[in-house]
């Protein structure tokens, strides 16, 4: 049903490096870049996560209640991934963990502030 979500940075370079470094695991890489916009996803024409400087060139500023869940495949990749985002300059939001049955989240902050959660459904 999601083609893609957008968010919001204040340096391209840094945020696909970000990016492309903590989703290589899951095969994500830039599929698309037009300087103030790059895709990444898998290629399988699946969802993707587009990082970009906001057209109205202001300051990107994360929403409130917004956040950008990413499936992780496993209770495992959760862990690693969640770990590495901390590693990559990430900042905590909520430690992996069962937060109710069938759902397996670990929630951290992207170093422009975009609230983000790798997830286990099952």
């Amino acid at each position: 049903m999601i083609a893609y979500t957008t968010i919001g940075v204040a340096d391209m370079e840094k945020a696909k490096a970000y990016y492309s470094s903590l989703l290589e695991d899951l095969g994500v890489s830039v599929l698309m870049d037009l300087g103030r916009i790059a895709m990444l996803g898998s290629g399988d024409g699946g969802p993707m996560l587009a990082v970009c400087t906001p057209y109205d060139e202001g300051q990107p500023a994360p929403g409130n209640g917004n956040m950008v869940a990413i499936p992780a495949g496993s209770t495992e990749n959760v862990d690693k991934l969640y770990a590495k985002a901390l590693e990559l300059g990430g900042t905590d939001e909520g430690e992996p963990g069962q937060r109710m049955p069938g759902f397996y989240g670990g929630y951290f902050r992207d170093p422009d502030g975009n609230k983000i959660v790798f997830c286990h459904l099952g």
